[in-house]
């Protein structure tokens, strides 16, 4: 008995699989006394309910093409700083996304906004969040979503309100 996923491409793999094997036992010799008193060769089953783990996260990675769901993705959020003067205050978007178990990640490196979108979308991330003064004097965030694009600004605690939302429901 077979369990068979398919992936992104739709192509067929085996995940869980349930098998009854005469061979093995044969090659290591088993054997036992049945009730009578006759020597057999048992016959064994072998189950892998999901495969291998890497083959189930390989098949897991295929299905969504490095685009995980957000309430999967291992970073939610990437938290972008127009420039270095912006970065305070990002930080305490992040410290706020840590207390609410968003997976967020900060990007401050020294490169310019472009670059750090860029590589941002290039890694799948869900939701890129982009700071510059007029978020900062706003206490809000400008939100671009994966595969929708630019949604515009919002409140930090009425994005903080959506994304639990969906991680919970998982949309």
């Amino acid at each position: 008995m077979d369990l068979i996923s398919k992936d992104s491409l739709g192509r067929e793999w085996q995940i869980s699989t349930i098998q009854l094997d005469f061979i093995m036992p044969q090659r290591f010799d088993l054997k036992y006394i049945d009730s009578d008193g006759k020597t057999k060769t048992p016959v064994m089953i072998h189950r892998a309910l999901v495969g291998s783990p890497e083959r189930f996260l390989g098949i897991l990675i295929e299905h969504y093409a490095g685009a995980f769901p957000l309430w999967l993705a291992p970073v939610q959020v990437a938290i972008i700083p127009i420039s270095e003067k912006h970065v305070g205050y990002t930080k305490e978007i992040q410290k706020i996304f840590n207390e609410n178990s968003i997976r967020s990640e900060l990007k401050d490196e020294n490169e310019t906004l472009g670059k750090k979108i860029r590589a941002s979308e290039m890694q799948k991330i869900p939701y890129l969040l982009i700071v510059g003064d007029k978020e900062i004097e706003a206490k809000s965030v400008s939100v671009r979503e994966r595969g929708k694009g630019d949604l515009g600004a919002m409140a930090n605690d009425k994005f903080i309100d959506k994304i639990k939302e969906e991680i919970i429901n998982k949309k």
